[in-house]
């Protein structure tokens, strides 16, 4: 193999295999001599790709970890595991991996070949998710193009649906994803209304991102995009002082609900409402911004008795809930 570029890049997909190469195997799979691999190792060090060598009668070369995160290579069937690996983490918003997941997705989609892409999309299409409670998916798309345009500083164009259900034309500068764990949201300066904005991207439909370039503005009052976005939500969300006694021990239900909610408190033998020992009870008492529909799914969800003290528009909810459950198991 006389092409370098192409040899370099050949060589490099095998030392990514996790194992010690030969020189001579090396030498054997690219049809060049020892001393030809031996150069191109130089070259692929001066690149910043850390290959260690060892001496000996076996000796030879692999790939170890560096300071710095090199390019991979990756053969077909990885691109498209970890194509539909990102997607599902991205559509679901994974708490802690939320912003990385849908960059490296945007990356990995932007060089995918067609035919790859399009194993990708049925792959995905074929398969269904586990939704985390509130049934808010978003297409992996719609996330790659505002993350691509966030990146490259481009306006980016959309259709937004509210929360009433009107439906609008955006345009914008888009600054920042920002995921909430269950949601994620669009923090961007909108054009048409000459202020800042926060768009649930899950409202979002037909992104496109138009290439006309923008230089960044400042948020306002120094504020990062979070505290921008909480600031948006605190305005659209009433709190709820959130009363309910478990019937099971505080170690059970606190692994059931959401870190947002707190933790309960153990209650004593003979405190609170319904029957049980002191360490089989345990009450919370909470301050939440999240929906009464919400927080009556989760409670149930919770695998326990549990009585609701208050607010009184949660208990209604919760009763609601158990209702309908009630009706869509009743024999006709």
């Amino acid at each position: 193999m006389t092409d370098t570029p192409a040899r370099l890049l050949n060589l490099l997909s095998l030392l990514q295999t996790p194992r010690e190469w030969p020189g001579s195997e090396l030498a054997e799979r690219l049809e060049v001599s020892p001393r030809t691999i031996r150069r191109d190792i130089d070259r692929l060090r001066d690149l910043g790709y850390p290959v260690e060598a060892t001496k000996g009668a076996v000796g030879g070369y692999r790939l170890v970890a560096g300071a710095a995160m090199p390019p991979l290579l990756l053969d077909d069937e990885e691109a498209v595991a970890i194509a539909v690996g990102l997607r599902a983490g991205a559509g679901h918003a994974i708490e802690g991996i939320e912003e990385a997941s849908v960059r490296a997705l945007a990356k990995l989609e932007q060089v995918l070949p067609s035919r790859l892409r399009h194993r990708v999309t049925t792959l995905q299409a074929a398969t269904i998710p586990l939704t985390r409670g509130d049934g808010a998916t978003i297409d992996p798309q719609t996330l790659t193009v505002i993350a691509g345009a966030v990146t490259g500083r481009e306006r980016l164009r959309f259709g937004y649906r509210s929360g009433d259900g009107t439906e609008t034309k955006r345009q914008g500068e888009p600054y920042r994803l920002v995921s909430t764990g269950r949601r994620w949201y669009l923090v961007a300066y909108d054009i048409g209304r000459e202020d800042w904005r926060t768009f649930r991207v899950d409202r979002v439909t037909e992104p496109f991102a138009t290439g006309a370039r923008f230089a960044p503005r400042e948020l306002p009052e120094g504020a990062g995009a979070a505290e921008l976005l909480g600031h948006s939500l605190s305005r659209l969300q009433s709190e709820h002082d959130v009363d309910v006694t478990f019937e099971a021990p505080v170690a059970f239900v606190t692994a059931r609900l959401p870190e947002s909610l707190g933790a309960p408190v153990p209650l004593a033998s003979g405190s609170g409402s319904g029957s049980g020992s002191g360490s089989e009870r345990c009450r919370l008492r909470a301050r939440s911004t999240d929906s009464l529909e919400w927080l009556a799914l989760r409670l149930a969800l919770v695998d326990c008795e549990f009585t609701v003290h208050g607010p009184s528009r949660l208990v209604d909810h919760v009763t609601d809930l158990g209702a309908r459950l009630s009706r869509a198991t009743a024999v006709h």
